[in-house]
């Protein structure tokens, strides 16, 4: 659904982007990451027209963005992250404004109603924007964004400033959003690109330094070795099999029990998956495997590490 091949953006003789390259596939949610100024947002205003770029390509739906910018504008609803609101417009005013310059052909009526159902802001329809708070703002700005049903959705931290349960209801709108649309959300918080997106696309001084699915981007930063593992079986028994299972390199029970369960820390060798050999050894006992826990690899660990990866090759480039 949308092509991004060797962006470059120059300002004067600053290189915000180097040779971007991604694609995002139809329906997929996508969470686009990286420090302040690494060129997360101008990518995207790249991407939605907003921006010019100094050489590359960029298409969506296989129209291109530069060539007939008219055309993929319709395809693509944008929430940036200061979004275009009209203080001194009432909800459905402005709705009906948007409307009118997107040239939506769409029954009016009964478009944007859906669209305020969806976004859960049917009840402030009458009110001023100006008089609503941050959350329902926000949420009039992803109704904009969904005027005439545009098949990709791009978010530029649309939880920025929200309070905790105002956080929780944009992230399952998203959620939702992304069973019909293509969705790329750009966020700081990693805790909301791990629970909302699919994939997870990594960007630092303009390159794109990981592109990995969400479940196995630890990949990319070297793969866990480390697990707590459940399991219902004497412990004495699991402790020596574990122990004797190739592949593996330390075990030791944590002294946590859950009736007939007990939990164990294992470690692996390096760049050895003992998932699957670990299953079919506990299963040939018939020691059911109660849970499985990397350890230490979560998204935030997982970013901080690629980006010190990445700061080491850049230092070693310049050498």
């Amino acid at each position: 659904m949308i092509e991004i091949q060797n962006l470059v953006k120059l300002y004067g003789n600053k290189s915000a982007l180097e040779g971007v390259s991604f694609n995002v596939g139809e329906g997929e949610i996508v969470g686009f990451l990286g420090p302040n100024g690494a060129g997360k947002s101008t990518t995207l205003n790249i991407l939605t027209g907003y921006l010019s770029s100094s050489s590359g390509t960029v298409k969506v739906g296989g129209i291109d963005v530069f060539e007939y910018p008219d055309e993929a504008k319709k395809l693509i609803g944008f929430l940036p992250e200061q979004p275009p609101l009209y203080h001194d417009m009432k909800v459905s005013e402005y709705l009906n404004f948007v409307y009118e310059i997107k040239r939506c052909k769409l029954n009016r009526k009964k478009h944007l109603e859906e669209i305020m159902q969806t976004t859960k802001i049917l009840d402030v329809k009458d009110r001023l924007i100006g008089n609503l708070s941050k959350g329902y703002r926000q949420r009039v700005g992803i109704a904009q964004a969904l005027v005439g049903n545009p098949p990709v959705i791009i978010f530029d931290e649309p939880t920025v400033a929200l309070d905790p349960k105002q956080i929780i209801e944009i992230r399952n709108l998203i959620r939702n959003l992304g069973k019909t649309h293509t969705v790329i959300l750009s966020s700081h918080i990693l805790s909301e690109i791990q629970s909302v997106c699919d994939r997870v696309v990594i960007i630092n001084e303009g390159r794109i330094i990981a592109d990995e699915k969400t479940e196995s981007i630890t990949r990319v930063a070297g793969d866990t070795n480390e697990y707590i593992i459940k399991v219902a079986g004497p412990q004495r028994e699991v402790q020596s099999a574990l122990r004797s299972l190739r592949g593996i390199v330390f075990s030791e029970p944590t002294g946590e029990r859950d009736g007939d369960s007990y939990c164990f820390r294992i470690k692996s060798e390096t760049g050895v998956d003992i998932r699957k050999p670990l299953f079919y050894m506990l299963a040939e006992k018939n020691w059911p495997l109660m849970g499985l826990e990397p350890q230490g690899m979560n998204l935030e660990d997982v970013f901080v590490r690629i980006m010190d990866n990445d700061m080491k090759k850049s230092k070693s480039a310049k050498a």
